[in-house]
């Protein structure tokens, strides 16, 4: 892994970002790819057509019963990575984004019941790497993230999607243009964004910020700053209603045509408490790390897992003790792994799938974490590797595994996905 790849755009977007952004700087040249509009600024609520609603007519095996297997779904229409994944009221999951320009734009709605994928209405702006929170009204806020337009790479648009039409409505946008940011629905139903990256003359940086979305408004507003700049890190919402917030990569940034530029990844740790708006720094963990998973068990400790040092993907896993603020070692992973999933199960383990390792390429194992014994043991394999997909609890019990990048060689050459599989617990 390259030094500190913490403000890589994405495993499939970077070099065309920072290539449109010097070509740009230059006075013209293109991309390789056509590019989205700016992103919107009006705060208008205008749907977008909603396209005539087709179920995608494929072949979809009957999901494999065999506890610890995966099985095939359903396959999309768009193949994707670094998408969002948002469980619905309707047990529906809505795939939103993961690609760029048109493709970007588009979302779909898998059904569990006949194992289908169906188009829904598309986004105002193509975007990767944004996040998506579903509120307490049902609607799904989508945030930010990347874009592959030289003069807005960094996105600070953000949309609801509203399943009753099955239209996005532009809402925002945030103050600060984010991707590698976390959002959070707090207690009281707000939604707190921290972090991530924006860009400014041609050079990327880490942000300290934090702003909240505001539903009843619709409106975003500062709150207070992290102790620390972050990207790529956590945060997890804790059952005191203070949201944990973990590692990431540091304040550095990289200037357009130095290349991915090396920054530091933190072990340090703060809580962000609702009740007054602040951050405080805690205890750190034993291991600086990005890109890994924060993962609530139903104990409310939370698991950290995996991620990159900067030098190297990890096996380590961490435990953070809400009762005590501090962090202690677990059992590690049988597999150093990021960029990869981790979904808490109904019988309380936590299922980690897939990731990207230096020098093996993508992943497809996966793994068990038991919290009783705090030990990983192996699972039953993904038909494909990926990592950069997304992980969804259904209400049945079963995780639906959606898209990613998929590779055997350098993460910059992976190809997105439009496959789907179920795992069986």
């Amino acid at each position: 892994m390259r030094s500190g790849p913490v403000f890589r755009a994405s495993s499939f977007g970077l070099v065309a970002v920072l290539a449109a952004l010097a070509l740009a700087g230059c006075g013209g040249g293109t991309t390789a790819s056509s590019a989205v509009g700016s992103p919107p600024t009006s705060n208008t609520a205008n749907p977008t057509p909603t396209p005539a609603r087709s179920t995608i007519q494929v072949h979809v095996p009957l999901p494999n019963t065999t506890p610890g297997t995966f099985s095939p779904t359903g396959s999309m229409a768009t193949a994707r990575a670094q998408q969002t994944a948002s469980l619905l009221s309707t047990g529906r999951v809505l795939i939103a984004g993961g690609g760029a320009t048109v493709e970007g734009a588009r979302a779909e709605l898998y059904d569990p019941t006949p194992g289908t994928f169906s188009p829904t209405g598309s986004m105002h702006t193509g975007r990767y790497g944004a996040t998506a929170t579903v509120l307490s009204n049902g609607r799904v806020l989508i945030a930010g993230g990347w874009s592959e337009d030289p003069d807005a790479p960094v996105l600070a648009s953000a949309e609801l999607y509203d399943p009753a039409s099955g239209t996005f409505l532009e809402a925002g946008p945030m103050t600060t243009p984010r991707a590698g940011h976390t959002a959070t629905l707090l207690s009281n139903g707000r939604v707190l964004i921290t972090g991530g990256q924006t860009e400014g003359n041609n050079v990327f940086s880490a942000l300290a910020t934090a702003e909240l979305y505001d539903p009843a408004t619709g409106t975003f507003s500062p709150t207070g700053s992290m102790t620390v700049a972050r990207v790529n890190h956590t945060a997890t919402l804790l059952p005191g209603g203070r949201v944990l917030i973990a590692g990431g990569g540091g304040p550095m940034g990289v200037s357009v045509g130095s290349g991915v530029g090396s920054a530091p990844s933190l072990a340090s740790a703060e809580l962000y408490d609702p009740a007054n708006a602040t951050f405080g720094a805690i205890g750190s963990m034993a291991g600086a790390r990005f890109w890994h998973t924060a993962t609530l068990l139903l104990n409310g400790r939370v698991l950290i897992a995996g991620g990159g040092d900067g030098t190297r993907p990890l096996a380590s896993t961490e435990l953070y003790d809400p009762a005590i603020e501090s962090f202690s070692k677990s059992g590690s992973m049988s597999a150093a792994r990021y960029l990869q999933t981790a979904t808490t199960l109904a019988n309380g383990f936590v299922l980690v799938a897939g990731g990207y390792a230096d020098n093996v390429g993508s992943l497809e194992s996966a793994e068990l974490y038991d919290p009783n014994a705090g030990l990983f043991s192996p699972t039953g394999s993904m038909s494909d590797s990926r990592f950069e997909h997304t992980a969804t609890l259904l209400t049945d019990g079963l995780v639906l595994i959606v898209a990613g990048g998929s590779t055997d060689e350098s993460i910059d050459d992976a190809a997105r996905l439009a496959k789907a599989e179920l795992y069986q617990p």
